[in-house]
């Protein structure tokens, strides 16, 4: 491989991952998960506060309703004394914190319709988020599941770039290998014919084939020895 080659998929693998990372759909789906928990936490935020200034608002109106019955209290105590004017001066007040408290009670009242929206909407999206999580685990196990496949596949049957460099390199190995193989044999027989000498032989031609004669006339009279030896002890 060429380091032209060589930059060239290491800029290809760089620019894959790129656009794989900005179309993830696993990053997506967790992404949009990330989103919705943030809703819910904004929305217990918001029920928060809703509640907050309903518990206020009953506060007001116990208070009120306490006044208001001191003011009656005083009342009466006002007109056993003989002083209707101290017994109207406290029934005034009286009126006027029954007004407060209807007014306090009709906010309290809208205040408290919004919690319960609120707290339907939450039990809501809860639950929403919560199928929307089983949905997004399964559905990344099913999109891991069917990458490594493809992965697989693509090893096996040589469609990644590993494997196919794997087989070049392969087919190269193997070409020299033969090549080498044949230059072996060649030197061999141009040893043999003695076209090429070997440094550490110093015999003329005439000499080799000489000794290599003897050898072979050797080896025959060692043969006829041994056979005329086992004929012998046959016939004895």
């Amino acid at each position: 491989m060429s380091i032209f080659k060589h930059a060239a998929d290491i800029l290809e693998a760089k620019v894959n991952r790129l656009l794989s990372r900005a179309e993830e759909p696993a990053e997506t789906l967790d992404l949009s998960y990330e989103k919705m928990l943030t809703s819910l936490q904004e929305g217990k935020r918001h029920l928060a506060d809703v509640v907050t200034e309903q518990i206020s608002l009953e506060n007001q109106i116990a208070q009120a309703q306490k006044q208001a019955a001191k003011a009656e209290d005083n009342a009466r105590m006002a007109l056993n004394a003989n002083r209707e004017d101290l017994a109207r001066s406290a029934l005034a007040e009286k009126q006027a914190e029954a007004q407060k408290i209807a007014a306090l009670q009709e906010a309290h009242d809208t205040v408290a319709a919004q919690a319960r929206k609120l707290m339907d909407y939450e039990h809501a999206l809860q639950d929403r988020i919560e199928q929307f999580h089983t949905q997004k685990e399964v559905m990344k196990s099913q999109m891991a599941a069917a990458q490594a496949q493809v992965k697989v596949t693509e090893s096996l049957t040589g469609l990644g770039h590993g494997l196919d460099d794997a087989g070049d390199a392969l087919r190269r190995a193997q070409d020299r290998t033969a090549q080498e193989q044949a230059k072996a044999q060649a030197m061999d027989g141009l040893l043999e014919s003695g076209v090429i000498n070997d440094p550490l032989d110093h015999r003329t031609q005439t000499e080799r084939e000489m000794d290599k004669l003897r050898v072979t006339s050797g080896v025959d009279d060692d043969l006829a020895r041994l056979k005329a030896e086992m004929t012998a002890r046959q016939d004895g």
